[in-house]
């Protein structure tokens, strides 16, 4: 009961942050839509704050299982397969307007508070980094690929994958944004470099 109380509530507000925006949704109309009382909101999310979050490690948590499931699924292919599967799902997830929304709202809400910026970067990026970092890792000890700082590559992949492009989506300049032929052609180097088989 309580699990479905907390699904509901989070499919409420993070439509109506969507909808109307996250400044101008109050918890009573998630309230209203979700069902259930205030009282309840409160002792699962904390405040509004703890909403945006919540909603933030769900969407981290589905696209963290697509990915391991679009690279697992290349299994025996290539690691440089396995990369640019990795890619493709990034592209369609960036390509969501729904992805779009929850990031613009994130980054605004952590421009207003350093507490909540810094716990979103440790629970949305950092475990994005360790995955890529404990990967990087694995090829090198296995003799594919001779990654000397595998956190610090990871931060360099993803900066050549997300980087420009994801700031072209917030912004919605879709000239700045990459496609799967150029992301590859910034990817060459670093394959190289690495020595990625």
């Amino acid at each position: 009961m309580r699990e479905r109380r907390h699904e509901a509530i989070l499919d409420a507000a993070e439509a109506l942050f969507i909808e109307q925006g996250y400044d101008r949704t109050g918890l009573a109309d998630i309230v209203r839509r979700s069902g259930g009382s205030l009282a309840t909101l409160y002792d699962l999310f904390g405040n509004k704050q703890g909403l945006l979050h919540a909603i933030a490690i769900r969407w981290r948590d589905e696209t963290t299982e697509e990915r391991t499931g679009c690279c697992a699924s290349g299994a025996s292919h290539s690691n440089v397969d396995m990369l640019m599967a990795y890619v493709r799902r990034e592209c369609d997830v960036w390509q969501s307007p729904r992805s779009v929304a929850l990031m613009r709202m994130l980054v605004s809400e952590c421009l207003r508070d350093r507490d909540f910026a810094l716990q979103t970067y440790r629970d949305l990026h950092l475990p994005f980094i360790a995955e890529l970092s404990d990967l990087f890792a694995a090829w090198t000890a296995a003799g594919e690929a001779e990654i000397d700082d595998p956190a610090a590559a990871a931060h360099l992949f993803l900066s050549i994958v997300t980087g420009d492009s994801m700031l072209s989506r917030l912004a919605g300049v879709e000239d700045g944004i990459l496609d799967e032929e150029q992301i590859w052609w910034r990817l060459r180097p670093f394959i190289s470099h690495f020595r990625i088989g």
